[in-house]
C-alpha cells in the first residue's frame, strides 16, 4: 500500500516568467525523499495542475517518478472535468510506473451519487489504485462515509484523503469500511486524525519543513503525545494555512524563506497581501529559529 505514510503534495517551482523549473522540481522531490518523506503527490491543487498544459502536466509526473527513485511512491492527481480525461491521466500515471492516483469527484457540476460512482468506476478501470479526495468545499460534492464505503465495496477506491475537517468522520469510516485507508487531508487536523487511526498524510507543509513535519506525523501515529503535542502547537500557525484559499501562496512563501524553490504562482492566484505575507513570514521565521526545519 504505497499510498501510506507521508505523501507530500508537491508545490511546483516556477521561474519569474512563470515557466516550470523542472530541474528545481526534480531536486525538490529527491530532497523530500531524502528528508524522510515517503512519497510525493504531483499535480494536486498545491501543484497548480489547473494552470498546466497537458505537456507540462505529463512531464511533471515523469520527473517526479525519476526523482523519487521509486514510481510506486508517486501518487499523481488525475482530476479533470471529464471522467474520460481523468482516466487518461490515470493511464498515463500507470505507464509511468506510479503506485496510485488521487482523484476528486466530478467537479464541473454538483454530481449526484450515481454520477460520483460512475466517475470513480471509469477511472478505476485504468487499473491503478485510486485514492479518493473528499474536498466538499471546492467540489460541492461530499464523499460521505456511506458513499465512501460503497465506492470501496465496489472496488473503486483503496483510500480517502479526508479534507472535510470533520474528524468525527474517521470513526464512522472505520466502522463502515474498515479496510479503507484513511489519509489525513488537511495539515491542521493532523493530530486529531492520526489519533483516530489515519495511516497516511497527504501533506502540504513538508514542502518547507519536512524534518519537523515528519517528526510530528510519526509521533502522532505512534500516539506519543509528549512529543507530538508540543510540535503540533509550534507548527499549527503554519499548518492552518493548508486549509485557507491562499494555501499555495503561503506554502510557497514559506519554502522561499526556508531556502527551498517555491517561486511565484500562476494567475489567477495572486501574491499574498502584505498583511497575510507578514503573518506567514513571521510564523515561518519563528519555526526555523526554533529548529523546526
Amino acid at each position: 500500500r504505497p499510498w501510506r505514510g507521508i505523501m507530500v503534495a508537491t508545490a511546483l517551482p516556477l521561474r519569474e516568467d512563470l515557466s516550470v523549473d523542472f530541474d528545481a522540481y526534480a531536486e525538490h522531490v529527491a530532497w523530500l525523499v531524502a528528508q524522510g518523506c515517503d512519497g510525493v503527490v504531483p499535480n494536486g491543487s498545491l501543484g497548480e495542475y489547473q494552470t498546466l498544459t497537458d505537456a507540462e502536466r505529463a512531464r511533471v509526473v515523469r520527473v517526479a517518478v525519476e526523482a523519487a527513485g521509486d514510481g510506486a511512491r508517486v501518487m499523481p492527481g488525475v482530476a479533470a472535468y471529464g471522467s474520460a480525461e481523468a482516466r487518461r491521466w490515470a493511464e498515463q500515471a500507470g505507464e509511468a510506473g506510479c503506485g496510485s492516483v488521487l482523484l476528486l469527484p466530478p467537479n464541473a457540476y454538483r454530481a449526484d451519487e450515481g454520477g460520483v460512482r460512475a466517475h470513480y468506476a471509469e477511472v478505476a478501470a485504468a487499473g491503478v489504485p485510486v485514492v479518493a479526495y473528499n474536498n466538499p468545499y471546492d467540489t460541492r460534492v461530499d464523499l460521505t462515509p456511506q458513499l465512501l464505503a460503497r465506492l470501496h465495496g465496489e472496488g473503486h477506491i483503496v483510500a480517502v484523503k479526508e479534507f472535510s475537517g470533520d474528524v468525527r468522520r474517521a470513526y464512522e469510516i472505520a466502522e463502515l469500511a474498515p479496510e479503507l485507508d484513511l489519509l489525513i487531508g488537511a495539515d491542521d487536523v493532523l493530530l486529531e486524525l492520526a489519533l483516530a487511526g489515519a495511516v497516511g498524510w497527504i501533506a502540504g507543509y513538508p514542502n518547507a519543513l519536512p524534518g519537523a513535519c515528519a517528526a510530528l506525523y510519526r509521533a502522532a501515529v505512534g500516539q506519543d503525545l509528549d512529543l507530538a503535542l508540543p510540535l503540533y502547537k509550534a507548527l499549527h500557525p503554519l499548518l492552518r494555512w493548508d486549509s485557507k484559499p491562499e494555501f499555495v501562496q503561503a506554502i510557497k512563501l514559506s519554502m522561499d524563506i526556508a531556502g527551498r524553490p517555491g517561486g511565484p504562482t500562476r494567475p489567477p492566484r495572486a501574491p499574498l497581501g502584505d498583511t497575510q505575507a507578514a503573518i506567514v513570514r513571521a510564523a515561518t521565521e519563528k519555526a526555523l529559529a526554533e529548529g523546526l526545519d
